[in-house]
């Protein structure tokens, strides 16, 4: 009897809930630009880290509960995955968390609005690893049949999907880091106003060096060309990550190409070059290059062969190691960090001699977040 009323009590609160989740879903987001970040959180009084609690107490409900709706409507069955279910749950905690906090009035309510988004970044950071393995649930239920063309709708649906969260993860990253007593020099919150891109090349070079040393016992060389004081403002973990796919996936192409020769690997070369409304890295390597047919894959979720960490086997907490082949995501979703800011992310291929990518990384910072 007990069990039956808890059973029901469930149902209602999740119904009420859902029509919440449907409230909110129907507002209109509101986009941030790099510039106005920047700007804003320059002098981080109280008052404006009470204005910037009070924005994202209304902004990011709508953007969790439209990502929970799409959730809830997946094609192809997505939706029932377990993998899938359990996203859609960190997403409905989140946003009961955020809608049940009170208005936010003073500062001991902004510091304790600040430690909950904390711990509500910290709830979603599986959740990249945690979709691919719904995605590899639906493949395995779909069998080889499927033509993966069909998938687009999903594609699409993760791109929009992973392009919000890096704005969630964004703004409440920049708005933890903006109470730093101490924030390390030319640093507003996640923003750094005079990030030298070669530094932080060589930084992502040599991690990804790291990976394939590990990974081969050897690595090619990384040689990075372009104007050593020349700076921007940027955000150095989006630039570290992307830059850390494109070396790694060419340090893995030249390594694989070269393996069985006695011919010394070519090195991977980086060139930055700063234009006045873009500075592009272009990455280059000669790993054999890629089929012209195969270019349109490389920037779906959907064709890894490489085995991604939270995998049946695995315990679901713990997917912290990187191999060089990652799980597939790593193009299509360092893409997004790119567009994010205004930029893009390129790849040019010839078969037979390697690969270029271009990075384009938008200067000027003054174009608002996409809001898919």
């Amino acid at each position: 009897m007990v069990v039956m009323a808890a059973k029901k009590a469930c149902e209602m609160l999740s119904k009420s809930m859902l029509v919440e989740v449907q409230r909110w879903g129907c507002m209109k987001q509101t986009g941030v630009s790099l510039r106005y970040m920047m700007e804003f959180g320059s002098v981080p009084t109280e008052r404006n880290l009470l204005i910037s609690a009070q924005f994202l107490h209304k902004e990011l409900p709508i953007r969790i509960a439209r990502r929970a709706i799409e959730l809830e409507t997946l094609p192809y069955g997505l939706s029932e995955k377990p993998a899938v279910l359990k996203v859609r749950d960190w997403y409905l905690d989140s946003f009961r968390d955020m809608v049940s906090f009170p208005e936010i009035k003073g500062t001991n309510n902004e510091k304790e609005f600040t430690q909950m988004i904390k711990a509500i970044k910290v709830r979603h950071n599986n959740v990249v690893p945690m979709m691919a393995l719904g995605v590899q649930q639906l493949k395995k239920g779909l069998g080889p049949k499927i033509v993966y063309e069909d998938l687009d709708e999903i594609h699409q649906f993760l791109d929009r999907f992973y392009m919000s969260r890096i704005g969630i993860r964004m703004l409440i990253g920049q708005h933890v880091e903006l109470h730093n007593p101490n924030p390390p020099p030319h640093c507003v919150g996640y923003i750094h106003t005079k990030m030298s891109p070669l530094e932080v090349a060589q930084n992502a070079s040599e991690d990804a060096r790291a990976i394939c040393l590990q990974e081969y016992g050897s690595a090619p060389a990384v040689n990075i060309y372009g104007d050593p004081n020349f700076t921007f403002p940027y955000v150095p973990t989006h630039l570290q990550l992307m830059v850390f796919e494109l070396v790694k996936n060419s340090l893995r192409a030249v390594q694989e190409r070269y393996m069985d020769s006695d011919r010394v690997s070519p090195p991977v070369r980086i060139i930055v070059a700063d234009g006045i409304e873009d500075v592009t890295i272009k990455v280059s390597d000669e790993g054999g290059g890629i089929a012209r047919s195969g270019l349109p894959k490389i920037f779906t979720y959907l064709y890894s062969t490489a085995k991604n960490p939270l995998d049946e086997d695995c315990d679901l907490g713990t997917g912290e190691a990187v191999t060089m082949a990652g799980y597939g995501y790593g193009l299509p979703i360092s893409r997004l960090y790119a567009r994010y800011f205004g930029g893009d992310l390129q790849i040019i291929s010839m078969e037979g001699y390697g690969t270029d990518a271009y990075l384009h990384l938008s200067r000027l910072g003054d174009s608002q977040e996409p809001l898919p």
